[in-house]
């Protein structure tokens, strides 16, 4: 069971990605990024790592991903999706809300079916330790980098009035 959950969560992480290179909207290839993202989460459950499982699905899929979406709304504010594709594009908002609910979950109790895979590891009371003291200054330095980042998109995309 474990085997076939990995490869359906690849051929699915994969496919995610090869579609939000080859995408044309912005806004398909954000929701094909968290789809990727959730993916990765469901991996790291079966890898045995629930608290990288949870982070993926948390932060990167939840957080990160609806200030991405933030930012592509404002800097399109003038175009809109076509009514046409609205229908499936909800349709495949709910079923990627679901398909997260439900690794979340299975994170949440401490791995994906089938993976049985647990034991002593670092806890995440060590990753905070060292995150805030000896790794403290790189990860400062990342999220100023990520803040920067996002404002000079900002900056680069900004209509100018004469």
């Amino acid at each position: 069971m474990v085997i076939i959950v990995f490869f359906a969560l690849a051929v699915i992480c994969t496919g995610a990605v090869l579609g939000m290179i080859f995408s044309r909207n912005q806004a398909t290839s954000a929701l094909l990024l968290v789809l990727a993202f959730a993916a990765l989460g469901g991996l790291f459950g079966l890898l045995g790592a629930p608290f990288l499982a949870v982070v993926q699905v948390i932060i990167y899929a939840g957080a990160i991903m609806v200030l991405f979406i933030f930012v592509i709304m404002m800097i399109n504010m003038g175009q809109g999706i076509a009514p046409e594709k609205k229908k499936g594009i909800i349709v495949l908002a709910c079923a990627m809300a679901i398909v997260l609910l439900i690794e979340l979950v299975f994170a949440g109790r401490g791995s994906l079916p089938g993976a049985g895979v647990t034991g002593p590891g670092v806890t995440p009371t060590d990753l905070g330790r060292l995150l805030f003291t000896t790794y403290a200054y790189p990860f400062e330095l990342t999220s100023v980098l990520i803040l920067a980042a996002l404002v000079g998109a900002i900056a680069l995309v900004k209509k100018r009035e004469p």
